[in-house]
């Protein structure tokens, strides 16, 4: 007799309390086989695939592309066929696959019989345990002055959704717009977009940020670039780790306490360094581990691999956690000069705008110069202003004279 089997979405590992369901890889009535995946998600580190632990056939799904389910709550259903020597209420094992791209765990006790014999659709499902509330909801909703027990979930059975407590659906409705009037396009945060419009409003919301900003000759990095043919980004991220290494202030981030206050701040031995890439799927924020250990040409190979993996979407999650500074070339946008936004929990972010040629005094006399804006931001709670002009000065100089730099390496 098929016992129904129900796969909740698995606990992600590294702080994470959803995800979103970014297609299915069955339908309801496929016959599928132990870990065998069956939906991809995208979490706040990579998009990955879920295995489910069960063999036999698909009786539901619950949630549409799109929809963010906490973790905990179901994926999918299937009817699976009890082994001839054990009861079919025997606790499931599976092959211990947890995610992919997230590692294993080994269960417990001896491992069930893996089955893959088709069973019926019809099986009887039972009655489903309704689904709690993902941490991560509740504090959106605390933070939103939201009352729970007021909110009517879009998810699975009523379940109440990250979407349900930040976006003003609990608002008195607008009035309906005139026959013929124009509407406007509500286009939901989903994915890369909603991940990266929450870091940004969680640093403006926990770093007390300031920027300083100053513009270089970046005459002489071009031509070294040109000398060593190396692309720009390396460059400019062999000066970001000699700057660190000079003021690890800088590199390190603010340790705090259950209330949220500062207690602390951990400075980090190790550079790991972040640089944005645009991809399809938006903005992305790939690490480099240990650049500071690496050489110049090294460090030029791991950012062309990481740049090529984000705009393919193949990055893993550790690719894309524990930085510990970022650079941002924003200049290959056209624009001078921006304000960046920290990405939190750092201390600091490096942005470079582009370089165009422009008047400039060099040697005591009026040329043309190929000039770039960097701007610099960083939390006030890491170093003084003092500090943190000394360290962009220390780049502008770098950028000015790579080769003082190079030789001092």
């Amino acid at each position: 007799m098929p016992s129904v089997r129900e796969f909740p979405l698995p606990d992600l590992g590294e702080g994470l309390t959803s995800a979103e369901i970014v297609r299915w890889l069955v339908e309801v009535g496929d016959v599928i086989q132990v870990d065998q995946p069956v939906a991809e998600v995208e979490t706040a580190k990579a998009v990955v695939e879920v295995p489910c632990p069960y063999a036999g056939v698909v009786t539901s799904r619950f949630g549409e592309a799109g929809a963010e389910v906490p973790v905990g709550a179901p994926l999918v259903t299937v009817a699976v066929a009890a082994a001839p020597d054990e009861p079919t209420d025997a606790p499931a094992e599976g092959s211990g696959n947890v995610l992919v791209g997230y590692g294993t765990t080994e269960s417990s006790g001896s491992r069930r019989r893996r089955v893959t014999t088709a069973v019926s659709t019809a099986a009887p499902v039972p009655a489903r345990v309704p689904a709690v509330i993902s941490p991560l909801v509740r504090r959106l909703a605390r933070e939103n002055g939201i009352d729970l027990a007021t909110v009517t979930g879009s998810g699975p059975d009523g379940l109440i959704m990250r979407a349900d407590v930040t976006l003003p659906q609990a608002a008195p409705a607008a009035a309906p717009a005139p026959t013929g009037a124009p509407t406007d396009e509500v286009v939901p945060l989903r994915g890369v977009a909603r991940i990266a419009a929450e870091t940004f409003s969680r640093s403006r919301r926990e770093i007390p940020d300031a920027t300083c900003w100053v513009d270089a000759d970046a005459t002489e990095l071009l031509a070294a670039r040109r000398t060593l043919d190396l692309g720009l980004l390396a460059l400019l991220g062999r000066i970001c780790t000699a700057a660190l290494a000079r003021y690890p202030e800088l590199n390190s981030s603010v340790v705090t306490g259950p209330d949220g206050a500062a207690t602390g701040v951990r400075r980090h031995s190790a550079v790991h360094l972040g640089f944005a890439a645009q991809t399809p799927r938006g903005l992305a924020v790939p690490v480099v581990r240990d650049a500071h250990l690496l050489s110049t040409d090294q460090l030029a190979a791991e950012l062309a691999r990481l740049t090529a993996s984000a705009r393919e979407g193949r990055l893993g999650p550790a690719e894309l956690t524990g930085g510990t500074f970022t650079l941002n070339n924003y200049g290959v946008f056209g624009v001078d000069g921006s304000t960046p936004i920290i990405n939190h929990p750092e201390a600091a972010m490096l942005g470079v705008g582009r370089i165009a040629a422009k008047p400039w005094v060099h040697q005591g006399e009026l040329a043309v110069r190929q000039v770039v804006q960097l701007s610099f931001s960083f939390d006030h709670r890491v170093c003084d202003g003092a500090v943190a002009g000394a360290f962009l000065r220390f780049v502008a100089d770098a950028v000015e004279s790579p080769v003082t730099l190079l030789r001092n390496l």
